[in-house]
């Protein structure tokens, strides 16, 4: 809402007449939101008969049929969240003064010249909700909270509450002077609500030094290094929707790319950036990103952690131009009853002078031909004048120039670049010499090459190999913004594949190096940076955590100190919660009680995740159904309606659970080798309580907890 008339504002008077209003001024908001639906319909249709050219009315008809469906399919709920009300007179907010504003998750208003009725939470002028406070109150008389039923679908009865804070002695808003209050229960009760299904956005509880980041400026790389809950996926897909709404043209012709790492996560944010206002965001992993071709082979662990490695892409390097021969002979082209030559010396000078300069290798065999054919038609001018287009193009396309270029930079495929490496030790030997030892190289060699690249079977570890000779001889197509969650698995190889992608834009890089579960894990971020492209990217540490409360944080952090990385303790701005440690010798039958008292917690709501040991889950889901007890697998059906879903820790990373029942943590830190690292991410998926269930002692760190 925007309003220069103080009579519009709420009153004085008691809490019910305010949220009278408030209510009623929700259904004004919801019909004006339904007119600018219509508007957009009826823009539509306009569009389609509007006289312009071909592709002036294709660009419109574009943008108009996206923008009405952008609006028809937002999804429903709660119009606006927030207000604030500033100060008739402040030097702080001379464009504001004296202005009310409500904020929403996307702008509405009656029409396009008229002042919003809401105020897009991204507006500069939002930026007040989330900095303003008591002591840089930023011209903001009164900050207001809304509170609204859970899974409102924007009915205005929903309304249940709403509260001011005083920030400057003016007072606009019911309720009187006074100072802030000592914390927000409607901020603190939406952090805190329970969550079953997807994640939510946060656009309502955004926190100061999370909105720092969320507006941080395109130009600009990020680095955060965030404990658990401590918000740091969201505050990504939250910048991304920011970097939508201030850059849209930039952005939506460049493209913005959200990685996670796995198709589970992606299921898990899908919502999020839909929730904002913002549906045309390719999300993806980065296997889809570079997948060539299936996962059908399957690669040891050392095996895999070598082709990962980082130096294999000098050796790949090396294999791809390897193909590159000096010329033989001169090149002869027939031209009617003339026959040009163009002498050895000339033709190894341009294929020097093209490696020299370094281009992509599908690039410089173009500009090996270019230049021969440049020379062949300055002989022809010097006899007889200037050639036509259609001469140089029948020169370039003629068998003698098309048969040199075969010969001295040969057209090639990533398929048989990496094949004729891991099929061929001894060609792998050569690429490899120097930087692979004998033993490295046996590890990656194929124990049975194929008879073809065609018939290979390539391991996921082998589609990074690929990704990196398709980048060596074509650049991929970049995108303007690349959001990396759970960066700190990455691997140098993948890194560099998403470096290709970013080439010229910028990235929101996120991860917790203490949550590293890969054989590849990033130990320290600087080395990751270097290898995404960007060293020089802004390093942000978050470590007070909204979601994950105290008793977890505590019991968490007794792991910290064992992994192999230099971090800083979270902490948790939530009292409380609660850790149990059931220890017994049915470890099935503690688990079903488990999970049936966390059924039994929390008044019929809230999410309960099962996290067991990969190896385990199945014999757990056994135990669950013969006890009767309702569940979900992380993919399966009614995962997002079921209140307990049953799933590895492997699957576990970014998700988080009211609930966490943690079954047997030995067999968790025993199944890889980072399993203490795995067991440190189990246990801080629950945002409320943790069962922790064993037979086996607990590792060490959690053997010393309080029981």
């Amino acid at each position: 809402m925007t309003s220069p008339d103080p009579a519009s504002r709420p009153r004085q008077g008691s809490l019910q007449q305010a949220l009278t209003e408030e209510r009623a001024y929700h259904d004004t908001c919801r019909d004006a939101l339904a007119a600018m639906v219509g508007r957009a319909r009826e823009q539509v249709v306009i569009g389609e008969d509007a006289a312009a050219s071909g592709a002036d009315a294709e660009v419109l008809g574009y943008w108009l049929r996206s923008w009405a469906k952008e609006l028809r399919e937002s999804p429903e709920g709660p119009l606006f969240f927030g207000r604030l009300d500033f100060a008739s007179a402040s030097p702080a907010s001379s464009r504001h003064a004296g202005m009310s504003y409500h904020i929403g998750r996307r702008r509405i208003t009656r029409d396009a010249a008229a002042p919003p009725l809401v105020v897009d939470w991204r507006a500069p002028v939002s930026r007040a909700f989330y900095q303003a406070s008591a002591r840089d109150p930023q011209g903001v008389a009164v900050r207001r909270r809304f509170g609204w039923a859970p899974g409102s679908r924007s009915d205005s009865a929903d309304l249940t509450g709403l509260e001011d804070e005083h920030l400057t002695g003016e007072c606009l808003t019911p309720g009187g002077p006074g100072g802030p209050e000592p914390g927000s229960r409607i901020l603190t009760a939406e952090i805190e609500r329970p969550r079953i299904g997807p994640m939510r956005d946060i656009a309502a509880t955004i926190q100061p030094e999370q909105d720092d980041l969320v507006r941080a400026d395109l130009t600009v790389s990020l680095c955060v290094q965030g404990a658990p809950g401590t918000g740091k996926t969201a505050v990504g897909l939250h910048r991304a929707a920011y970097l939508l709404y201030t850059h849209p043209q930039r952005i939506r012709r460049d493209g913005l790319l959200v990685l996670g790492p796995n198709r589970m996560f992606l299921s898990y944010i899908a919502e999020v950036l839909p929730a904002l206002g913002e549906t045309g965001v390719r999300q993806s992993t980065v296997l889809d990103e570079i997948a060539r071709h299936p996962v059908t082979g399957e690669d040891d662990e050392r095996a895999a952690v070598l082709k990962h490695d980082a130096r294999m892409a000098e050796v790949l390097r090396r294999a791809l131009y390897a193909r590159i021969a000096p010329p033989t002979g001169p090149l002869v082209v027939p031209d009617g009853s003339y026959r040009w030559r163009v002498p050895e010396d000339d033709l190894r000078r341009i294929v020097e002078d093209v490696r020299a300069e370094e281009p992509p290798y599908g690039t410089g065999r173009e500009r090996v031909r270019t230049r021969v054919v440049r020379l062949v038609q300055l002989q022809a001018e010097r006899r007889s004048g200037p050639r036509p287009d259609s001469w140089v193009r029948r020169v370039s396309r003629s068998r003698p120039v098309g048969a040199y270029l075969d010969a001295v930079w040969p057209r090639v495929r990533p398929e048989e670049v990496v094949a004729g490496l891991l099929g061929d030790p001894g060609a792998l030997a050569t690429a490899a010499d120097g930087v692979l030892d004998a033993d490295e190289q046996k590890a990656v060699s194929w124990t049975r090459p194929p008879r073809s690249p065609r018939s290979a079977r390539w391991s996921a570890a082998d589609l990074v190999l690929l990704d990196e000779v398709a980048g060596l001889v074509e650049h991929p197509e970049g995108y303007g913004h690349v959001v990396v969650d759970e960066a700190q698995d990455l691997s140098p190889m993948e890194c560099r594949a998403i470096a290709r992608r970013a080439a010229f834009g910028s990235l929101t890089v996120l991860g917790d190096l203490a949550q590293g579960t890969t054989p590849w894990a990033a130990r320290s971020w600087p080395a990751l940076l270097a290898h995404l492209g960007k060293p020089d990217a802004e390093f942000v540490p978050l470590t007070t955590g909204y979601r994950v409360p105290a008793a977890v944080v505590r019991l968490s952090n007794r792991l910290l100190h064992r992994l192999d990385v230099r971090v800083p303790e979270a902490r948790s701005l939530r009292p409380g919660g609660e850790v149990r440690l059931r220890h017994g010798h049915d470890l099935l039958a503690m688990a079903v009680d488990a999970v049936r008292d966390a059924l039994a917690d929390g008044a019929g709501s809230g999410s309960v995740g099962v996290i067991a040991a990969d190896a385990d889950v199945v014999r757990l889901r056994k135990a669950l159904d013969a006890a009767g007890v309702p569940y979900a697998g992380p993919d399966g059906p009614g995962a997002h309606g079921t209140r307990v879903t049953v799933l590895g820790a492997g699957a576990a990373k970014g998700l988080e659970y009211d609930h966490v029942v943690a079954v047997e943590p030995a067999a968790i830190a025993a199944a890889e080798a980072r399993g203490l690292a795995r067991l440190y991410v189990v246990l801080t998926r629950a945002v409320s309580r943790l069962d922790v269930v064993h037979e086996r002692p607990l590792p060490p760190g959690l053997a010393t907890a309080d029981r």
